[in-house]
């Protein structure tokens, strides 16, 4: 009989872990967090609205184990309770994702306070999140970064948000390398067209239901796989960028 033992990489379970999920309520961080639940893994989101709060623990505690926290990670302090909050529920994390963000159109679309919060919530806060994160990992664990494919797919309605997603990206990889000597992994997961609350009011529930029928766009839980396989990689491999996107979405 064929010893097949090595065939496969080693894979590191993920049960017993505890993980911090900004913009969890909704989305892609939503369908992550149901998804490491359900494979044992402690969960403390956070989101800005109580009632998609209060939702997406129903679900997360349908699989698994998990709590949260209502609060606006653009404010000043915003990412600071998060943290404060998530060590309060269970101790230090390993595991930070940084998924919370608003959308932002064309430059000269917005108005200066629309861009300075989409700049705060989409960019500051990730800086700040990951920093934190570096502070609370300090020699192991996993911070992964949900960029966009907007980063690269570039138009004249997506300035701000396609300078916020590629800067996003730089800062990815550069962090992997800053850190990953002292044990911390570092991933960017980029995607394309995914279904959420993040696309109303352009794209309604029932075209998404339509566009995720024809495989022109994703559905939140094909990213939430994606972000499962990094986090089960051995310590020794980090899957630096991940790119999801619609087997048949077309080019823009």
């Amino acid at each position: 009989m064929v010893n097949a033992s090595d065939a496969h990489t080693d894979v590191v379970p993920l049960a017993g872990r505890r993980a911090l999920i900004t913009g969890g309520t909704t989305g892609i961080g939503r369908a992550t967090a149901a998804l490491l639940a359900s494979e044992g893994v402690d969960v403390f989101i956070c989101g800005r609205t109580p009632e998609h709060l209060d939702d997406a623990l129903a679900r997360i505690r349908e699989v698994g184990k998990g709590n949260g926290i209502a609060l606006d990670l653009a404010e000043d302090d915003g990412v600071a309770r998060f943290f404060a909050a998530g060590n309060a529920y269970f101790g230090a994390a390993d595991i930070v994702i940084a998924n919370a963000a608003v959308p932002a159109s064309g430059l000269t679309e917005m108005g200066k306070d629309e861009l300075v919060y989409a700049v705060a919530a989409d960019f500051t806060a990730y800086l700040l999140t990951a920093h934190a994160a570096q502070e609370l990992l300090r020699d192991k664990g996993d911070i992964v970064l949900i960029g966009s494919m907007s980063a690269h797919i570039l138009g004249p309605g997506s300035t701000v948000y396609a300078g916020i997603k590629a800067g996003i990206a730089g800062f990815a990889e550069a962090l992997r390398k800053e850190l990953g000597p002292q044990g911390i992994k570092v991933s960017l997961v980029e995607p394309g067209k995914t279904g959420a609350d993040f696309q109303y009011p352009d794209i309604p529930a029932d075209k998404q239901r339509e566009m995720i029928h024809d495989e022109t766009m994703l559905r939140a839980e094909d990213i939430a796989v994606g972000v499962h396989y990094l986090l089960t990689q051995p310590s020794r491999a980090v899957i630096q960028q991940l790119t999801i996107v619609p087997r048949a979405q077309p080019a823009e």
